[in-house]
């Protein structure tokens, strides 16, 4: 066994160059089938956790994933408006725990600005007994002025600190429409939450009604709200209104009710509706597995082809180990030895290879969606990809060390003497 490690070390020593770069083409494979399926399966169990806190979502008509995407992750448009009774007759329903009423339209440098009432930031629970905390020098929005409390991420990314003053801008996206004149006044900044609503900011509805050039249809005719008079309910609009029930019972008879009619959405439950998003797009990571999988092929193929050309070169040092006692297993050993050592320095620095993709991915998804994906999580992938990468690259290394092992000694010996 040895003399065996010692031929391969020397051998690997040699070649270093070809060494290296089949290790690294199977240390890229081998990083990318870890992230492909590590960021897979956290993806999914981050977005079909649902909204933390809420069971369902009450929009219009029209598509659940839609409105979860619009509501929950803040990344679609509005499917359209509901009126403003809605809200009230779900806020006043003795099955509801909490209704909380959602207006977006407008973002402040990209960053999506919702509407909303003051029990979000008050009321709403996280998880049990938790809800939003603002940082120490800041408050909740009061009601009817124009104040905002903006998330963690969009206070990191703008700079924005209590005290700061800002202008919103129509449209859900940036350089979608104009600058409001209307002035807004940082009150507080939200702890990260590692959620969507780390990248939304928060105002109160009223103030949203109010922005100029903003007018409410709930009437069914335009109305423009004026300074200083009341906007009666029965103009107003809402685009969503996030729900908790009391019960999973409810959840079931308002999704009976709603959704039977022909007027409004209930997503019910969230996770759900999520869920058809990864059916969706199941066949991107189906894509993403099989181009991994190829390059782990590419990557054997590599070191197959690397050692059986290499063997030409390498006959008559063979043909001198076995005139100087070495036996046909010894050298087979010694070749076996060298494509599982190269395959194994593959998998062992495509664990590398997978934290630099994960952390890249990883920041692209806290970036558009808000969620934060966890670099230390394990995945069963985590030692079978390295593992598998190993027994690939022992086997390609067969062929060769069937070509080392029929070396003939005299034929090689007496062609160089």
């Amino acid at each position: 066994m040895r003399t065996v490690s010692m031929i391969a070390r020397k051998s690997l020593a040699r070649h270093k160059l070809s060494t290296s770069v089949t290790a690294g083409s199977l240390a890229l494979a081998c990083g990318l089938v870890i992230g492909v399926f590590s960021i897979q399966e956290q993806s999914y169990q981050a977005f079909t956790t649902g909204a933390p806190g809420f069971d369902a979502v009450l929009g219009a008509r029209g598509s659940q994933l839609q409105l979860v995407m619009n509501s929950v992750l803040h990344l679609d448009t509005s499917p359209g408006n509901i009126p403003y009774t809605a809200y009230t007759d779900m806020r006043d329903d003795p099955r509801v725990k909490l209704a909380v009423p959602y207006a977006v339209g407008d973002n402040f440098e990209g960053y999506r600005v919702v509407g909303t009432t003051p029990e979000l930031l008050t009321e709403f629970e996280l998880s049990d007994g938790v809800g939003y905390q603002i940082m120490q020098g800041g408050r909740v929005f009061s009601d009817l002025k124009m104040e905002a409390v903006v998330g963690s991420q969009v206070a990191r990314k703008t700079g924005l600190r209590v005290g700061s003053h800002l202008h919103f801008e129509h449209g859900v996206e940036e350089e979608m429409g104009h600058d409001h004149d209307d002035e807004y006044i940082v009150v507080g900044i939200l702890e990260p939450t590692n959620t969507p609503a780390d990248k939304v900011s928060w105002v109160p509805l009223e103030g949203m009604y109010r922005l100029d050039g903003h007018v409410l249809r709930g009437g069914g005719q335009i109305y423009t709200p004026k300074p200083d008079e009341d906007i009666p309910d029965e103009v107003k609009e809402v685009s969503a209104v996030m729900l908790a029930f009391k019960s999973p019972q409810a959840g079931f008879q308002f999704s009976q009710q709603v959704n039977g009619g022909k007027e409004m959405t209930l997503a019910w439950p969230i996770a759900r509706a999520m869920a058809q998003l990864f059916d969706k797009i199941g066949w991107a990571h189906k894509v993403l597995s099989l181009v991994a999988y190829l390059v782990c092929v590419v990557g054997a193929a590599s070191i197959l082809a690397s050692l059986y050309n290499a063997m030409n070169e390498r006959r008559r040092e063979f043909a001198i180990l076995r005139a100087l006692g070495a036996r046909r297993s010894t050298v087979f050993g010694a070749i076996l030895t060298e494509s599982t050592a190269i395959a194994a320095l593959g998998g062992l620095f495509g664990i590398l290879v997978y934290f630099i993709v994960f952390t890249i991915a990883a920041e692209v998804i806290r970036a558009e969606a808000g969620i934060v994906l966890d670099i230390w999580q394990t995945h069963p992938s985590m030692w079978m990809a390295p593992l598998g990468v190993t027994v690939l690259g022992a086997l390609a290394g067969i062929v060769p060390a069937m070509k080392a092992y029929r070396t003939d000694v005299a034929t090689h010996l007496v062609a160089h003497s």
